[in-house]
Order: structure tokens, then sequence, then C-alpha cells
């Protein structure tokens, strides 16, 4: 799979051909997860796929897929579901990773111009949440996903931009971290850090995610920082 210290430059990545990893978000209209329980989802499902047989090992199912995928543009996208649409998307390749509230669906990476019909057709845009529950501080010890406090996102943004943070943070680790990281159901918390503690963590060499601004924000804007025990 993909390595960071041997990533094709952005001009490379911009003339290959292009795929997305798409996320669906299960929202259902009387039941809607909390925000923070989406994004922590979301950043689980990426991980899962990416730890997943189907991608892993050589000439799994989804390997190639993948592969291609990351040699190009990483790009994401979560679009929503509710009733029979989340049970169609459900019948589709994929892998369906449950929160506290939140179910998110990813699937394996698709041209981008080449969505199937079942996923073309639900929303992208507008997605938001509010949280359901009080969002403490994250348990010691917890990879943390943290946000960027200056820069506002809707939620379906966010879920692609913690999923990301996520993938950077499981590029950097080894075979080992990444078993026990797996084997611990990647256990991961996401919060939005103080603007000082912001400062620090773009000082701190950890993985950070900058956004192609396709959508929503400005290009190069740093939206999450991926701080994992085993990268400090």
């Amino acid at each position: 799979m993909a390595d960071p210290g041997d990533a094709p430059s952005r001009e490379d990545r911009d003339e290959r051909p292009q795929y997305v990893l798409p996320l669906v978000v299960r929202l259902e209209r009387a039941t809607p997860p909390g925000r923070t329980d989406a994004l922590e989802t979301s950043a689980r499902a990426v991980l899962t796929l990416l730890a997943d047989p189907r991608v892993t090992e050589a000439g799994g199912e989804w390997a190639e897929r993948v592969e291609a995928w990351e040699d190009a543009r990483i790009r994401k996208v979560v679009r929503r579901a509710r009733g029979g649409e989340w049970r169609r998307a459900g019948e589709l390749p994929g892998v369906t990773v449950q929160g506290w509230e939140a179910e998110v669906r990813v699937f394996p990476p698709v041209p981008l111009d080449g969505w199937p019909k079942e996923l073309a057709k639900l929303q992208v845009s507008g997605t938001d949440l509010e949280e359901t529950a009080e969002v403490g501080a994250p348990e010691p010890g917890l990879p943390v996903l943290w946000l960027n406090p200056e820069l506002e996102m809707s939620a379906g943004k966010t879920m692609a931009q913690t999923g990301h943070a996520a993938q950077l943070a499981w590029w950097r680790l080894d075979e080992a971290q990444r078993k026990e990281w797996a084997e611990a159901g990647f256990a991961l918390a996401v919060r939005t850090a103080s603007p000082e503690a912001w400062e620090e963590l773009v000082r701190s060499g950890l993985p950070v995610v900058q956004d192609a601004g396709f959508t929503e924000i400005a290009p190069g804007s740093c939206t999450v920082i991926a701080e994992h025990p085993a990268l400090r």
C-alpha cells in the first residue's frame, strides 16, 4: 500500500485517474447521530477499510482500487441516506461501522465520475449535525484527531477530514502499531483544539490534513491534526 515516503508529486497525482472513497452516514429524521459520534465513526470507517484483508492481502478484491486511489488525490466524499436509501446502500460491497449512535458505511474507491447509481443520487451538501450528548475531554492515551478551531465546516465535510487525518496517522505507523490499533477497534477521539493548543500542534510535526479546497474552505487550509501516542 502507499507510503508517504514515496508518494507521487501533486502534479503526478493530478495526471493520474482520479478515484474517490465514498462514505455514507445514516441520517434518519427522528434519530440523527451526534456530531462528534459521526466524526469519530467516519474516521474509524476509513481505518477499517484500510485494514480489511480485501485491501491488505496480495490480490485482494479491493487492493487494486485502493492503490489507484492512493496514487492520485486522496478524495473522500460523505453522503447521507435514510430508510430505503440506506438499505440499498447496504447491499453494495462495503463495510458498515457502528458508533454510539452513528452508522457509517464505507465503500471501496470508485472512479470520480463513476459512482454506483445507488450512491450517486444521495445528498452530499448541507449535512450537519448537533451534539446529542456532552463531549468531555478525551481519555488519556487515546489517539485524538484535533479540529482547527478557526474553521467552520459542515458535518459531512468534517467527517471526510477526520477520515483523512486517521489515514495519515495510519500511514505513519508500523505493522505492529497498526495491529494494536486495529485490535482496540480503532479507538479514537475527535475534539476541537483550543487556539493555543492548535498553534503547538501545527509545530509538532504530527500528520496534518491540508484541504484541496474543492468545497467549503480555501485551498491549503489545515483542517485536522492526528495525534497518536505512537507518533509522539
